[in-house]
């Protein structure tokens, strides 16, 4: 990916580009550690970390020279200035969204050169998969879709949500996932109201929507998915508000494809519920990228500024959400084509009562 970069950097007159985001950082060079950053010139490609991590970086990549940042008496500033010294630079672009206070001051004490702050550089790059992305973008949904039939046999009365997210955590490991677990959301009840609720001991009683929002990654890449089930036979209100949960999450997709833009989508969303009492309920965000992150551009929403492009990996996410009552969320993803999208999550949408 450096050809990509650095044509970016020519375009943009910039000599050096410090990349901290780790993300980022394996995006570019496919470095799988941590404590990882990379400085891009022109002439030399500089993998800086410390010595935990130099013999893993020679080997994921030798094209770099790799270099400790953290001797005795020296700091991040320290080592960028002998990079600006030897490779003659004017400027220096950073990721200003994921740099420390501490490192910035450390860059300004010791650095000539001028600072300067870039937003979302590589993270748009990222938003367009390669084919091989979107390989493992597919695998990781697959893990999940087969997670979630295994977890519905586990959940019933009297098992916790903290339960269920373990058993889900390792179901995927199981099914082939990296060992690398992100945050999932396991909630019950009147808690399913809130949009990214903490699972918690509380147990699940009969007659509980149970909401899951998780995924998994495979080679680095995420899946994220959500389903609503029903612990017994759903009431009338649950079944109202899973019907039009799924006629929102439907209507978004039967539109999407490149060109539909972030508004548009959210537009979609809306048209089941924007005259029934649900639609104060309803929040306005409904869908992001996924990549290396979980979230990430481009961002589906009523304030959403994006354009869809083939190749794009999103979720699909409206939900409703009723405090005091519970939530419904039902969550995709999808593939952005020129004609349409592809659902890469094969686990039922239809209610589940169990």
């Amino acid at each position: 990916m450096n050809e990509r970069v650095l044509t970016y950097m020519e375009t943009n007159h910039i000599d050096g580009f410090f990349i901290s985001r780790p993300e980022n950082v394996r995006y570019v060079c496919g470095f799988t550690g941590e404590d990882s950053f990379l400085l891009l010139t022109k002439k030399k490609s500089y993998f800086i970390t410390d010595p935990r991590y130099t013999e893993q970086a020679a080997l994921e990549c030798p094209q770099y020279e790799i270099v400790n940042w953290r001797k005795p008496g020296r700091n991040m500033g320290d080592t960028l200035a002998d990079i600006e010294a030897e490779q003659h630079l004017t400027n220096l672009g950073f990721e200003s969204s994921h740099i420390t206070f501490d490192t910035y001051s450390a860059l300004t004490d010791k650095l000539k050169m001028e600072l300067i702050p870039l937003t979302d550089v590589i993270e748009e790059f990222r938003s367009i998969k390669t084919q091989q992305e979107i390989a493992y973008s597919k695998a990781a949904c697959d893990i999940a879709s087969r997670a979630f039939e295994k977890i519905v046999k586990d959940i019933r009365v009297g098992v916790t949500e903290k339960e269920i997210a373990s058993k889900l955590s390792h179901y995927m490991v199981m099914e082939g996932a990296d060992t690398k677990p992100y945050g999932g959301i396991v909630i019950s009840g009147a808690r399913t109201s809130l949009l990214h609720g903490i699972p918690s001991g509380k147990a699940i009683e009969y007659g509980d929507l149970v909401l899951m929002d998780y995924g998994c990654q495979y080679k680095g890449y995420l899946s994220d998915m959500t389903r609503t089930v029903v612990v017994g036979k759903a009431d009338d209100r649950q079944r109202e508000v899973y019907a039009l949960e799924s006629q929102m999450v439907n209507e978004v997709e039967a539109i999407l494809k490149a060109g539909i833009t972030s508004v548009q989508a959210y537009e979609a969303s809306i048209q089941a519920i924007r005259h029934t009492e649900y639609m104060k309920y309803n929040y306005s965000g409904i869908g992001h990228g996924v990549g290396l992150f979980v979230h990430e551009p481009p961002f589906i929403g009523a304030n959403g500024t994006y354009q869809l492009m083939t190749n794009n990996i999103i979720t699909v996410e409206p939900g409703i959400y009723i405090p005091g009552w519970g939530g419904i969320r039902i969550e995709d993803q999808v593939l952005i084509t020129d004609s349409g999208c592809e659902n890469l999550i094969s686990a039922t949408k239809e209610l589940i009562e169990l």
